[in-house]
């Protein structure tokens, strides 16, 4: 804390100023009050110090250097007091002639309170490293709903008292319980701030984004930290300069307990999924009338803030006449510190067989908005495919003839005109079934059929003896439709890794019957070891996942996208033989 007089608004300006080394003490502690000046004087007059004792001064030293060209000069009188009484006491106006002028310091107001445990002159590095340096982590919520997102900030508070030089992350939190996002931080850049009603600054170190999995009471493990701490100490140099301790202390931010409260039973509709938070929901076709044998695309789109990651979108229901393929996941989320938000779609292509009409029903979609605490349901409109021209399927035409078969035919008064009293009828020759060749072509087939049989069962045993050969296709198909997403977005970063985490956490969720949401990296290893998986598959399968988060900060290659994708093909191949 000082106080400042500036005479000029030049370069030469003259300074002349009191500096105190605390503006709040103890009774048994000292106190440091330092008259600084920019240029040398003459009769320096100091205040009285009422309220004070001078145990200590006045002891001058001077400071002298040149620095490109431009000289820098420092001269102080120091004094060390000792408080006579508890109260607000105010350090007057100190004096000095400097060239014929006469500068006045401001007064400065100094507390002194009761006598504290441990004096400040006989407190080590360590001891006011531990006062003046905190670790904090501040969240957004702490009873926020299952699936809610919320919001973790650690920042790190520093005393004007000290200065940090360097911190080493000691321990990084691993989120149990918790679907889990960093949101980097670009650059550390250091605010004011207060702490305690104090005033510090404060540095953001990291912030992360998380969805509760599960309700009850979760616990956040503490981020550690050792951090480089350099510590003003009561002594001088050479020069008149302070002379810092330094020290390095780990600082902790704690644990922290989030009472995260269960979705209420209460109204849940019955096609509920799992989704919280706000959204809008649409189905939506890219034509409505075509022909047969022609394809159309129906799009199931959830857009919105929620967990857009953590729930299914509901599936399309249609009409058996119309041929549907398995439908193609697209995710355009962004996750910020207010949590996810953007859209998921399952796109599914539809190609119908016959002429007719066929109508898509209305589907719904339900999630659980935090705010208004309350289920909301949201409804398709039906949507009618016109198909114009094409064979008609067979319900179709036996409906036609049956409508034609009960038409009424209408009679005129010569209603039998039609009949011919001189038809002209042939004779025709009768031809039996019985010992023609049709018959004995009949009787003799299945013999044919017998060698054809035999072959057709000796090439099946041959391909089920092929037990190793079996595994392999099944395997291959298998990692190809898991990674058929994946595949499709080589060459775009961000799309190619969220598919490909996709399929990984899928191919688990599939294999293992698990939620892979629940599990860090360290508990699928543990599951994986636990089904007999080789270790280098393991160690494969999690250097995967971890490419996917780096992706997110680090450039990634064509190169390296397609070595990470023939990876993650023979990785499920060699997990799927292990499990």
């Amino acid at each position: 804390m000082s106080s400042l007089l500036v005479v000029a608004q030049d370069n030469n300006a003259v300074t002349f100023e009191m500096k105190l080394s605390k503006p709040k003490l103890g009774l048994n502690e000292r106190l440091r009050v330092d008259f600084v000046m920019n240029r040398d004087g003459d009769n320096f007059n100091p205040p009285d110090f009422a309220g004070f004792k001078v145990i200590m001064g006045p002891s001058q030293s001077i400071s002298s250097s040149w620095i490109n060209g431009v000289r820098s000069y420092s001269k102080s009188y120091s004094y060390t007091l000792a408080p006579t009484a508890k109260g607000k006491f105010t350090i007057k106006q100190a004096t000095i002639v400097i060239d014929g002028e006469t500068y006045k310091s401001l007064a400065n107001e100094i507390e002194v309170t009761a006598a504290v445990d441990k004096p400040s002159d006989q407190m080590t590095a360590d001891d006011v490293a531990d006062e003046n340096l905190h670790l904090v982590a501040e969240i957004s919520k702490t009873n926020p709903f299952l699936n809610e997102a919320i919001t973790v900030i650690y920042k790190l508070y520093v005393s004007p008292n000290i200065s940090v030089s360097n911190y080493q992350p000691l321990d990084n939190p691993t989120y149990n319980n918790f679907w889990s996002q960093d949101i980097k931080v670009s650059t550390l850049s250091a605010q004011n701030g207060t702490y305690k009603g104090k005033p510090y600054r404060y540095v953001i170190l990291k912030r992360v984004v998380l969805y509760p999995q599960k309700s009850g009471e979760l616990d956040i493990e503490p981020l550690s930290l050792d951090v480089t701490v350099d510590v003003p100490t009561v002594r001088r140099d050479f020069f008149g300069g302070r002379v810092y301790a330094q020290t390095n202390k780990t600082v902790s931010a704690g644990n922290r307990t989030i009472n995260v409260k269960p979705l209420p039973l209460a109204n849940q509709p019955a096609n509920f999924s799992g989704a919280v938070g706000d959204f809008d929901f649409a189905v939506s076709t890219s034509k409505t009338s075509l022909n047969a044998t022609e394809s159309l695309q129906a799009l199931v789109e959830v857009s919105g803030k929620g967990n857009l990651k953590l729930f299914k979108l509901p599936e399309l229901e249609l009409p058996s006449a119309l041929e549907v393929y398995e439908p193609e996941f697209t995710e355009g989320v962004r996750t910020t510190l207010a949590g996810m938000q953007g859209k998921i779609s399952n796109n599914y292509t539809i190609v119908p067989s016959f002429r007719g009409k066929y109508p898509i029903a209305p589907l719904s979609f339900s999630f659980f908005n935090p705010v208004t605490e309350k289920y909301t349901t949201l409804t398709s409109n039906e949507i009618v495919i016109n198909v114009l021209e094409g064979p008609l399927s067979a319900s179709s035409s036996s409906t036609e003839a049956t409508n034609s078969a009960k038409q009424s035919v209408v009679a005129n008064e010569n209603q039998f005109n039609f009949i011919k009293l001189n038809p002209n009828l042939s004779s025709t020759s009768i031809t039996y079934f019985f010992r023609s060749t049709s018959f004995y072509l009949w009787l003799l087939s299945p013999l044919l059929l017998i060698p054809l049989a035999i072959l057709f069962k000796i090439k099946r045993e041959a391909i089920a003896g092929d037990i190793a050969g079996n595994k392999i296709r099944r395997a291959n198909k298998l990692a190809r439709k898991y990674l058929s997403a994946a595949k499709k977005q080589l060459g775009n970063k961000e799309s190619f890794y969220v598919a490909l985490e996709r399929a990984l956490h899928n191919y688990l969720k599939a294999k293992l019957k698990i939620e892979t949401s629940e599990f860090s990296k360290d508990k699928i290893t543990e599951l994986l070891i636990k089904k007999q998986v080789e270790n280098s598959t393991i160690e494969g399968f999690i250097a995967l996942l971890k490419n996917c988060e780096a992706a997110r900060y680090s450039p990634f290659s064509n190169v390296q996208m397609q070595a990470d994708y023939e990876k993650a093909s023979e990785v499920i191949s060699l997990m799927d033989k292990q499990l």
